[in-house]
């Protein structure tokens, strides 16, 4: 089975308000890229991925006027994916949804949301979480712009699985213009952060608790070693949210190369253009973290970089493809269930 997880930069873009897939010349979100050159992309990508299931990353919007289901279907039709089915859980007000499309005939998937009544434990994602962040004695109230998609899952094998899709808050000094507004900005992004990760990580002890198989996926907006200011922090979101001896931890083989490279180039599955340098930002963002029951299964992990795996580099028509689509690359992980 292939599982696969997927930032497309602004996918919502690409659709109408019926959910109809806009092939014109006019330009999508993304920078250079006309809408019908990003949804040829995403199709080549997608088609060649054949994955079973993808968490879909900044899914088309759901809101009183758009579904993102019925984009998503849409989108699977058109190119006659294998993954044709989608679910979303708590929609936002981003127009970046977190959605999982999957294949019917291989997997069963419910939204299946838990969640304490205590608000400083592990509430429900749409609810709120209650946390000392800046050690003032008093309880800052924390909430998730993206709710992490909860989904009990079956494969037609009969076995049962906990997937959650995440998209953690970008650690960016989004609005800053002073370097003072900088560092303000980004302790605060980074404090609000790493509560998420807290948050979502007591959510996953109690699957692991329960023997349950868990599998987190998604963009976490962070990876060990990404910023000055983790230091400040002690550890990043990622380390959080995998856990230490001797807690019961989940496992991505990536960010165990991101943390022993020190003279080498880590594993990367971002690019971004940065206008004001003339250059483009690579790291390390998106993730699918395994429970010790699913490791022990021997699976084998890909990030689908155009230029880093030689399978992509030798293929130049998926080569263009995947750095049409998005600014994130997808990550794969394939296992016997």
């Amino acid at each position: 089975m292939r599982l696969a997880t997927y930032n497309v930069e602004w996918f919502d873009s690409l659709f109408d308000d019926a959910g109809l897939l806009q092939r014109d010349a006019l330009w999508s979100r993304r920078r250079d890229v006309t809408r019908t050159a990003q949804i040829d992309a995403l199709g080549k990508v997608y088609r060649t991925l054949d994955a079973d299931a993808v968490m879909v990353i900044e899914a088309p919007d759901n809101s009183v006027k758009r579904s993102s289901v019925r984009a998503l279907e849409g989108f699977a039709q058109a190119f006659g994916l294998r993954a044709r089915r989608a679910v979303i859980g708590f929609s936002n007000d981003t127009q970046q949804e977190i959605a999982l499309m999957y294949d019917p005939d291989v997997l069963d998937v419910q939204h299946d949301p838990l969640g304490s009544q205590a608000q400083d434990t592990a509430p429900r994602f749409d609810g709120t979480f209650h946390i000392d962040l800046d050690i003032d004695a008093r309880m800052d109230h924390v909430r998730f712009s993206k709710p992490p998609l909860e989904l009990a899952v079956r494969t037609a094998a009969g076995k049962a699985l906990r997937l959650i899709g995440a998209h953690l808050k970008s650690k960016a000094p989004h609005g800053a213009t002073t370097p003072n507004d900088v560092m303000r900005l980004s302790i605060a992004n980074r404090r609000k952060q790493l509560a998420q990760a807290i948050w979502l990580r007591r959510r996953i002890e109690g699957h692991l608790a329960a023997d349950e198989s868990v599998i987190l996926m998604g963009d976490l907006n962070d990876g060990p070693g990404l910023d000055e200011y983790e230091d400040l922090f002690g550890r990043s979101s990622v380390e959080i949210l995998m856990g230490a001896p001797p807690e019961a931890c989940l496992y991505d083989p990536h960010v165990g190369q991101a943390l022993s490279r020190r003279f080498n180039a880590p594993p990367t599955s971002a690019r971004f253009h940065i206008a004001q340098e003339g250059r483009y930002l690579q790291a390390l963002l998106d993730y699918i973290m395994v429970s010790p029951d699913l490791a022990a299964r021997s699976p084998s992990w890909r990030i689908w970089h155009p230029f880093d795996d030689p399978q992509c580099w030798q293929d130049p028509e998926l080569q263009a493809a995947l750095l049409n689509a998005s600014d994130h690359f997808p990550v794969t992980m394939d296992i016997a269930l």
